[in-house]
């Protein structure tokens, strides 16, 4: 192991290179990619390394990008991909097809608001409009965790039980290009973490139809098919989960991350970066004598609906954080989370940092004083910050 100080976008092409180079008595490694800020800088470290075995193709779209890794994992390469945005709207086409043919491609997606109008800057709704397609998503909040998580996904997804794509997901410019220590793991630790990629349906000298006509009876048994390897997900991490720590010496976090929850009347639930801002609202609120606690989702397909049932057994006030909206509704998470929440219990939505806006301890500050001066649920509040 080194330590070394990394962005989160080249945290997460540094996992994608050992992930890569792991596979290379195998099928190798294959990535198709396209640029577009705020990832950018992931593919462009992804593209200086020389791979004992493999291949990244630069191409003329993300559809393209994606259609490439399609071909890669086909052919039972390990493949790895990055976008964000529009980008991951122009590829939408092929996100659903690599769900669907059940490949376990990696993508790191650096959560950028959609456009137009033009933004740059942090929320959710890009890689969260793609919450349907059949992909497992991670979202993470500082660089280790990026790099940890690429790891987590390729081992994850390429597991026979599972066999499904894998989304980890960073803020953008938050983490993307921040600069942080992170503890780069070896070659050989890598190598005995990650197997080879034996891809059951992989195409090799025997002609096959991939994607053909499916009749309505076939399409049943395979949603079904897919939706039962999701429902697999969760054990099948608590197992990969310890076998990290074993290797790399490090705990993964699990698909909700509780913070201070243990005697907890109040919860704020975040996802990302946010997370680090809601434990200082959360130490504030008890220096305070308020029993506030924190939740971040860390896994949010398959949604991890029982852990957070759980979590929020006790709890008598849920905000929920939404750096996204989903248009006529309201936030994405709160419209997910709030039939898991005690019944009775009062479940606020809050949209937040929309567009890159700062969230910062003195914003939650505020929202938990409209949180404990509510009677009764009022409909999602969009809160213009930074």
């Amino acid at each position: 192991m080194s330590i070394e100080l990394l962005s989160a976008n080249h945290a997460a092409a540094t996992a994608a290179i050992l992930a890569g180079d792991a596979n290379r008595s195998a099928g190798g490694f294959g990535s198709g990619v396209y640029p577009i800020t705020p990832q950018t800088e992931c593919i462009e470290l992804l593209c200086t390394h020389e791979f004992e075995k493999g291949e990244v193709v630069r191409v003329e779209s993300e559809h393209s990008a994606m259609g490439v890794c399609i071909g890669f994992s086909l052919a039972g390469a390990r493949s790895f991909t990055a976008s964000a945005s529009n980008g991951l709207a122009y590829m939408c086409e092929n996100v659903f097809s690599a769900a669907l043919y059940r490949l376990p491609i990696v993508m790191m997606a650096a959560n950028r608001t959609l456009g137009p109008p033009w933004n740059i800057w942090v929320d959710h709704g890009d890689s969260l409009m793609l919450r349907d397609s059949g992909w497992i998503q991670f979202f993470c909040e500082d660089n280790q965790e990026v790099l940890d998580t690429t790891l987590l996904a390729f081992r994850l997804a390429e597991d026979p039980r599972i066999l499904l794509p894998a989304m980890v997901n960073q803020d953008a410019f938050v983490l993307s290009h921040t600069m942080m220590q992170t503890d780069i793991p070896s070659q050989d630790q890598v190598d005995h973490f990650l197997p080879t990629l034996n891809l059951p349906h992989q195409i090799g000298d025997t002609p096959v139809t991939i994607g053909g006509l499916d009749f309505p009876h076939e399409t049943e048994v395979h949603r079904r098919q897919h939706s039962e390897a999701m429902g697999r997900v969760m054990g099948v991490y608590a197992e990969i989960q310890k076998e990290f720590r074993e290797i790399f010496g490090r705990e993964p976090a699990g698909p909700v991350v509780p913070y201070r929850m243990e005697d907890a009347e109040i919860s704020f639930v975040s996802m990302g970066t946010t997370g680090s801002t809601v434990r200082v609202l959360v130490d504030r609120a008890r220096e305070k004598g308020i029993k506030a606690g924190g939740l971040r989702i860390r896994m949010f397909r398959p949604f991890p609906g029982e852990a957070l049932k759980k979590a929020l057994a006790k709890v008598k006030r849920v905000a929920v954080l939404d750096r996204n909206i989903s248009l006529g509704l309201g936030g994405v998470t709160w419209s997910e989370l709030k039939d898991w929440a005690p019944k009775g219990s009062l479940v606020q939505d809050y949209i937040i940092g929309l567009g890159g806006g700062d969230i910062r301890p003195e914003h939650l500050e505020k929202l938990l004083e409209d949180l404990c001066s509510l009677d009764a649920e009022v409909p999602p509040k969009i809160v213009e910050v930074g």
